[in-house]
């Protein structure tokens, strides 16, 4: 059995993990890691980065169904769906092998096993048998074990991988199904949803909401929902399911709508309803670290519990279970174990994005959240139907949504429904990081033609003079 002493030891190598070691490295710390699987957690082996490269696939088949369009002769469009999915997994080794590279940069020690804390500065390192192979202490602990797929076994909705679905199960299919029902309709089923549609699944998609995306604004997300629905995705909003029956070669759900009962059978349901924290086992009990339905408490302004050398960041805490989310606590968590001046996460001004297709980002309120804050609001849209370039590339569906305050002019919200939606939204959130106004973003000249200027044609429609529409 090995013994290691650290300053930091940080458990969890995923998005908030491995940057919280690295930035605790550069700063002047001696830092360990202990995973018990991949380097670079669930986001880079089962989560962001292997679905992008699955919805990059099928967009590029969708590019190829319409080659006509742009007067171009393809035959005999088809795809090799072992090969798609090898794609992905390769895209996702490469990135996890990037993490391990970084690691010995920073002089990062890595410790494979599952941690147990047996008191604030002591864990314990086991096997998956149970037997102890390392001990570690550390003056800091930084707890970034992340999260998994929700199950809800009294529903029926537990996960065998092959005929009900985790994402893992999503991502990494033996074969390709006939049929798919989708329980949940925010981003990791909208996404799977797109995806398994272009590669010629039927797909049916159930949301307890009266909208997919239901966080998203409801204007911006009706714009998908034609979407789908054009594409004969079944869009099943305001929708309970009430039942799952798992048969020999198909799962049987019986779903209800203002008081209707009807069933859907398919041959896979993947279930996308929420995540469930990875507290168990931690031995959080033994040194007395407070939970709060099913997550580690922290204190938002340094991301310490409630024992003050621990820490605790992403997915595992009760804020926004986002990648980016998580790398900034765990860069604050370092900086404040050093000792920096911190500045607490602006959890108010965190993009969100959906990368099927239109894409789906936002950041900010959303219209019904500014107006039930009590603000007189000026709204700005500009549709993509009206923007040269959207033209140009043949991708006029959607539109951008700006939310202003009408006393002051400041940026409450932006709503982007459309192509590269996800890598616009990050000029709105600078916009709010500054504290611009509906006439600077508006006077800010864009570059034409671009699909950006639907966001100062957006400002100009909220000051009542857009020009293109």
């Amino acid at each position: 059995m090995s013994s290691y002493s650290f300053d930091t030891v940080v458990i969890g190598s995923g998005p908030g993990g491995y940057v919280a070691a690295i930035k605790a490295s550069q700063i002047g710390q001696n830092v360990g890691v202990i995973e018990r699987a991949e380097l670079g957690g669930i986001c880079l082996n089962w989560g962001c980065i292997p679905t992008k490269a699955l919805l990059k696939n099928a967009e590029v088949y969708e590019h190829f169904k319409r080659a006509d369009e742009f007067g171009i002769t393809a035959d005999n469009i088809g795809f090799d769906f072992g090969k798609i999915i090898a794609r992905s997994r390769d895209v996702a080794d490469q990135n996890s092998k990037g993490i391990q590279f970084l690691f010995k940069k920073n002089n990062i020690t890595v410790i494979n096993g599952n941690a147990e804390l047996k008191s604030n500065t002591e864990i314990a390192v086991t096997d998956n048998s149970g037997k102890q192979t390392d001990t570690v202490t550390a003056k800091n602990i930084i707890i970034a074990t992340g999260a998994r797929a929700r199950a809800l076994p009294s529903l029926g909705l537990e996960f065998d991988e092959k005929q009900i679905w985790s994402y893992r199960g999503a991502l990494k299919p033996e074969t390709l199904p006939k049929t798919m029902a989708i329980m949940g309709a925010g981003a990791i089923g909208v996404e799977f949803a797109y995806f398994y549609n272009m590669l010629g699944v039927k797909v049916d998609i159930i949301e307890m909401q009266d909208h997919l995306l239901p966080i998203e604004d409801a204007e911006c997300v009706k714009h998908l929902e034609r979407s789908f629905k054009k594409h004969k995705i079944g869009v099943h909003t305001s929708t309970a399911v009430k039942s799952i029956n798992k048969k020999k070669n198909s799962v049987e759900l019986v779903i209800e709508k203002k008081g209707k009962e009807k069933t859907i059978e398919a041959d896979v349901l993947l279930g996308a309803i929420g995540i469930q924290a990875n507290v168990e086992n931690l031995g959080l009990e033994t040194v007395g670290i407070q939970l709060d339905r099913g997550t580690i408490v922290v204190n938002k302004e340094t991301m310490q519990t409630n024992v003050p050398n621990i820490y605790a960041i992403g997915d595992c805490v009760g804020t926004i279970a986002l990648a980016h989310v998580a790398s900034a606590e765990g860069i604050l968590a370092a900086e404040h174990i050093q000792g920096h001046q911190v500045k607490a996460v602006e959890y108010g001004n965190i993009p969100g994005c959906t990368y099927c297709q239109p894409q789906v980002a936002s950041v900010g309120m959303t219209e019904k959240a500014a107006k039930e804050a009590g603000y007189s609001l000026k709204i700005g849209r500009f549709p993509f139907s009206a923007l040269g370039k959207a033209r140009a590339i043949g991708e006029t569906d959607g539109m951008v949504k700006l939310i202003f305050d009408e006393k002051y002019g400041e940026l409450l919200g932006a709503h982007i429904v459309g192509h590269d939606a996800t890598e616009m939204i990050a000029e709105l959130g600078l916009a709010r990081t500054l504290e611009t106004t509906v006439d600077e973003v508006a006077e800010t000249v864009h570059a034409h033609p671009t699909l950006s200027e639907a966001v100062m044609e957006a400002a100009h429609d909220a000051l009542g003079h857009a020009i293109h529409i």
